[in-house]
């Protein structure tokens, strides 16, 4: 009787946190198709690295979204976003699995990152930018039950150039290294422009000489002219053989100076040294540069603008950064092609992600174009920013998603003084719920929500509500020109702008409406959020048939979301809203990416609004921080009928992300059956258990994990058909992954230790 008392208290928990509750999982694309990992966040300027990150002896994903701002002091990492994905293909199959429960247990990376074994002891490490100096951090991999990283270079990486002491390697945020065995003795040498720009230095790893080991890093300037070839300071022309008027560099105006490349090293026609990839920033191509010479001596004999030529040639605004990385599982490593210009406003967004198979071999490649969207295509994507709002749309009862956003990439130009600039164009998209109350399903049903494509805007954030009285939703459209845009739905499903400049209501740049009973009288009152960081407030002194939007202040709730010491703007995103009791919250969104909350609103909007770090406690989790990369927006509401909210978050990156009781959990983790061959006994325990298979099937590995996700206990290199596990847990509901010779299976177990 104690036993199934506790059984059932434990069952209680889980349904008052929410943990068991169903999260919208199933998105749909307008044709039915089902998004893979519909709420992975979206991606812009990626990065990839492949890397064991669950320890099952297989390479995985990591991918480094790099959206930036530029801060007061230095470039930090806000923006910076990293998903993981778990490799689930076989031989000649592409299958990964967004497992966001990972991101965790890596290191903080900034601006850039490498991952690469630089001690060979086939575990990948990591080489990210160090913030503030202009230079290279280094974690080494140093997993053994689980993924962990040790700081072993900070704060910066040094090298022996000339002088009586060593010196940072230099590398901006601008700037991607090349990181390899140059010279062919078993350590890893560095690729970087030179400061002054035009030529490349190489710093030559000693570590095998000095200790005949690659496990340091021991670094010396050993050329300051690798491969005899110079890179205009002002474009991305080439010049080879080329190593004289090398000090001419220093009366380069600093304006005119090398601002940024990036290098991927590789073998591209067999000959045991080392190519170039090369890429310049402001520049959509990458170039071949092919080495001539010898691994003691490199010598660029040749290069290629068009690379790769012999099938669609990766140009992507701007300055694309490629990774060597077996994708498909063959043994032959493919290339994956992104952006990483510095700068939110120049690259590409919606298909960023360009992936070439190889066809040949790893040292003599042969590309093929297989997609420019790898990824992306599984995700909500919105291109560039993702502005959530919530509103039942079709009147049925049932909430829908409506998206704006700043823009999804056109086109890039130069203009007469050849400085690059790209064209974006927003517009609303429509997710309606084709689901129930209490099991939501989002279909894209129009991705052109009152025909704004046209107006040609930045920033569309919309806000909905019936602004006229005829009982159909219209909307306010803010945007980047600080202006109000008013459709009026004709219900006809057509709309019209009658009015550009709403209430000749500017709030300078960015506005961010939303029209909400703020005062509880019954009429829809405006609030607009904008790029100081502050929150605007207009009173409602009209009917429903003609509202009359009052200014009341520009600093409503004293709410300012700017962070001074990272940046001069705050990009306020306000959302407000209630609860089952009528209680008023609000949560404001930011370009630093923190969501605020904020309580001790009614009765109170003449004062000042109390921020709250009750967040996670109103969505029923905990462990999850609200800093969700550059310039979020959040929208909440009830999607399931369960009297709780659950909340929406948008990012810079394009995406959404989406949070209730499974916050930790995220979408994709959950119970997982490739086949019923595994039995799990006795289940509830009391954290001793059996874990036996039929049919030959051998057992290769256990992980357990929270219901928050986190990796909390493993087991690798079993090899055996049957296993009995202690793994000491305390009470509670756990997800036992366990991999098997033909697949992979999850299953919830429940702990309940008597005494």
């Amino acid at each position: 009787m104690l036993r199934l008392t506790l059984l059932l208290l434990l069952m209680g928990f889980v349904a008052k946190c929410g943990l068991s509750q169903n999260q919208p999982s199933v998105v749909q694309t307008e044709n039915g198709n089902e998004l893979e990992f519909p709420w992975a966040g979206g991606m812009n300027s990626m990065q990839f690295g492949e890397i064991d990150i669950n320890l099952d002896g297989k390479a995985d994903l990591v991918a480094l979204n790099r959206d930036e701002i530029f801060n007061v002091v230095y470039t930090s990492a806000e923006g910076n976003r990293l998903y993981c994905f778990i490799n689930e293909g076989t031989e000649n199959e592409i299958n990964y699995n967004l497992s966001p429960e990972y991101s965790s247990l890596f290191p903080e990376l900034y601006n850039w990152a490498i991952f690469i074994d630089y001690n060979f002891d086939g575990k990948t490490d990591i080489f990210t930018y160090s913030p503030g100096w202009g230079g290279i951090l280094v974690y080494k991999n140093v997993s053994s039950q689980t993924l962990k990283f040790e700081l072993v270079v900070s704060p910066f990486l040094t090298s022996q150039q000339g002088g009586p002491i060593e010196t940072n390697i230099y590398v901006t945020y601008g700037d991607y290294p090349g990181i390899y065995d140059l010279d062919n003795d078993g350590d890893l040498d560095i690729l970087t422009f030179s400061p002054l720009g035009a030529f490349v230095d190489m710093h030559t790893n000693l570590s095998m000489e000095t200790y005949g080991h690659a496990d340091s890093l021991i670094f010396e300037k050993t050329t300051s002219c690798w491969g005899h070839f110079a890179e205009n300071d002002e474009s991305n022309v080439l010049y080879l053989d080329t190593c004289i008027n090398m000090n001419a560099q220093l009366a380069i105006p600093e304006k005119d100076r090398h601002t940024g490349s990036t290098f991927l090293l590789l073998d591209l026609d067999a000959d045991n040294d080392a190519d170039l990839l090369l890429s310049d920033i402001d520049y959509p191509g990458l170039y071949s540069l092919t080495n001539g010479g010898t691994t003691q001596d490199a010598h660029i004999t040749s290069y290629d603008t068009l690379f790769p030529s012999n099938t669609e040639t990766a140009t992507i605004f701007s300055m694309p950064v490629a990774a060597y990385i077996d994708v498909n599982n063959d043994g032959i490593k493919d290339l994956l092609v992104s952006t990483f210009d510095p700068s939110i406003y120049k690259s590409k967004n919606k298909s960023s992600v360009w992936l070439y198979l190889n066809e040949g071999e790893n040292n003599n490649p042969e590309f093929v174009l297989y997609s420019k969207d790898f990824l992306q295509n599984k995700m909500l994507d919105f291109g560039s920013g993702a502005y959530p709002t919530i509103y039942d749309w079709d009147g049925d009862g049932l909430e829908d998603i409506i998206v704006g956003n700043y823009g999804y990439y056109q086109y890039s130009y130069y203009d007469v003084a050849m400085f690059l600039h790209s064209v974006y164009r927003s517009r609303i998209d429509l997710y309606r719920n084709t689901g129930t109350a209490e099991s939501p399903k989002f279909q894209l049903w129009e991705s052109n929500l009152g025909d704004l494509w046209k107006e040609d805007l930045l920033a569309i954030a919309p806000a909905i509500g019936d602004l006229d009285g005829d009982g159909l939703a219209d909307i306010l459209a803010g945007n980047g020109n600080g202006k109000l845009l008013f459709s009026k739905n004709l219900g006809d499903g057509n709309f019209e702008v009658v009015d550009d400049n709403y209430f000749e209501i500017d709030v300078d740049d960015f506005s961010y409406p939303q029209l909400f009973d703020l005062d509880k009288d019954g009429l829809l009152d405006l609030i607009v959020g904008e790029k100081k960081g502050k929150i605007h407030y207009y009173h409602n002194e009209g009917t429903e048939q003609n509202p009359e939007f009052v200014f009341v202040t520009d600093s409503l709730g004293k709410v300012n979301v700017t962070d001074y010491t990272l940046s001069y703007f705050g990009y306020s995103t306000p959302h407000f809203f209630r609860l089952s009791d009528g209680t008023t919250k609000l949560v404001v969104g930011s370009e630093q990416g923190l969501i605020h909350y904020f309580e001790d609103i009614d009765g109170n909007l003449e004062g000042e609004f109390t921020l709250s770090g009750n967040l996670a406690q109103l969505l029923d989790t905990s462990d999850i921080s609200f800093d969700r990369g550059l310039r979020t927006a959040a929208a909440l509401a009830d999607f399931n009928s369960d009297n709780k909210m659950e909340m929406l978050a948008g990012n810079y990156a394009g995406g959404l992300e989406f949070f209730n009781g499974q916050a930790e959990v995220l979408p994709g983790w959950e119970e997982k059956e490739v086949n019923d061959n595994l039995t799990i006994f006795p289940n509830p325990n009391n954290s001793i258990f059996n874990l036996e298979t039929k049919n030959g099937e051998i057992i290769n590995s256990i992980k357990i994990f929270s219901l928050k996700g986190k990796l909390i206990w493993t087991k690798n290199n079993l090899d055996t058909s049957k296993s009995r596990i202690s793994p000491n847990l305390n009470n509670g509901i756990y997800f036992v992954e366990v991999r098997t010779s033909k697949g992979m299976n999850r299953q919830k177990i429940i702990i309940i230790n008597l005494f």
